[in-house]
């Protein structure tokens, strides 16, 4: 008899009132990925320090004078939106609070439990980071910087919320959305003039890494709470987790 034969049926499809039947949730190779994430990140910080003195390697020079030579009024401003929307207060207060509160809502405790880890987590590593290598950034900005080339914020904050949802909700749609707004905030970074190829390379690696690490201990909680019914708080109930 499998897991699921006894169960009394489906939440809310009448059939019983029991939750769906405890699962394993493979963890740990997702677990590990973020570890090696997380380890490529300190490797390719102490190649900046030591191999190249905080300074950019040679092809990035080249990718930089590049991208500021296309740079158009159009998509200058379009990569000033990018800039204001996943950085400051909007993108490390406002948008996580915003999301913790949606998915208390919509009866998503330990989703919004694992989201706020992940985000509080991802930030802190980055300035870490940020502090340590103390890298220094390109020369021709569009914008106003805070201290520290190595990683980028807004790649690495980008990169947690992408990864944290698509945990949470499990749906390819999300995971879609998420890579994309990662890559176009990268590439803004970098058409900016605010940050160096592979700054933008290390955000992505924290913000993904300390999303799949947080992620590992509560994958089966979230996984159990996914499979139940979310009507919002003002609605029924329905079945929850047992």
């Amino acid at each position: 008899m499998s897991a699921g034969d006894g169960a009394g049926g489906r939440p809310g499809s009448g059939g019983g009132s029991h939750a769906p039947a405890p699962v394993r949730v493979g963890r740990h190779p997702w677990w590990i990925a973020g570890v090696l994430a997380l380890v490529a990140v300190a490797l390719l910080g102490a190649v900046i320090v030591v191999a190249e003195a905080r300074e950019p390697f040679a092809f990035e020079i080249d990718l930089m004078a590049a991208l500021a030579a296309a740079r158009t009024p159009a998509v200058t401003q379009a990569a000033l939106l990018l800039d204001l929307l996943g950085g400051g207060l909007l993108s490390n207060v406002v948008l996580p609070i915003a999301v913790g509160v949606a998915l208390l809502l919509w009866r998503r405790p330990w989703a919004a439990l694992y989201f706020g880890i992940a985000v509080l987590a991802s930030a802190g590593v980055t300035r870490l980071v940020k502090v340590l290598v103390g890298r220094v950034r390109p020369e021709d900005i569009l914008v106003t910087p805070d201290f520290g080339s190595f990683p980028s914020g807004h790649s690495s904050a980008a990169a947690v919320i992408a990864t944290a949802l698509g945990l949470v909700f499990l749906r390819t749609w999300v995971w879609v959305a998420g890579i994309a707004w990662t890559v176009l905030m990268m590439l803004s970074r970098m058409y900016l003039g605010a940050h160096w190829l592979s700054d933008t390379i290390g955000g992505l690696l924290i913000g993904a890494g300390v999303a799949l690490v947080a992620w590992a201990p509560l994958a089966e909680r979230l996984y159990r709470e996914n499979r139940m019914p979310h009507p919002p708080v003002w609605g029924p109930a329905g079945a929850r987790p047992e």
